[in-house]
């Protein structure tokens, strides 16, 4: 649902266009090289069963042989807290793929 308003208020009212920037739609559809990609999702995160779909992007990047390196983390949710403790990783993976 927050997604969705946000999709809504950014990109108007037409769910077909919120594809555009799914990010399983870009996966499947990409035509590029695929770049190594890195997601670490707290395991508390209350939004995690029901909003953020993380089991949807992985299969969808194994289907597609993207390289999606996929952390999941016990005690942690969807806090600043949580980006606090690993921008520095994603600043690192990023960087070592520039």
């Amino acid at each position: 649902p927050w997604g969705q308003k946000a999709l809504g208020a950014y990109l108007g009212s037409n769910p077909l266009l919120w594809q555009e920037w799914d990010a399983c739609q870009l996966l499947r559809h990409q035509p590029v090289t695929p770049l190594p990609t890195l997601v670490d999702v707290g395991l508390d995160d209350p939004f995690l069963a029901e909003q953020l779909h993380i089991d949807a992007l992985a299969e969808v990047a194994a289907s597609k042989g993207w390289p999606l390196e996929l952390n999941r983390h016990e005690g942690y949710d969807h806090s600043y807290y949580f980006v606090a403790s690993f921008i520095e990783a994603h600043l690192r993976f990023h960087a070592s793929h520039l």
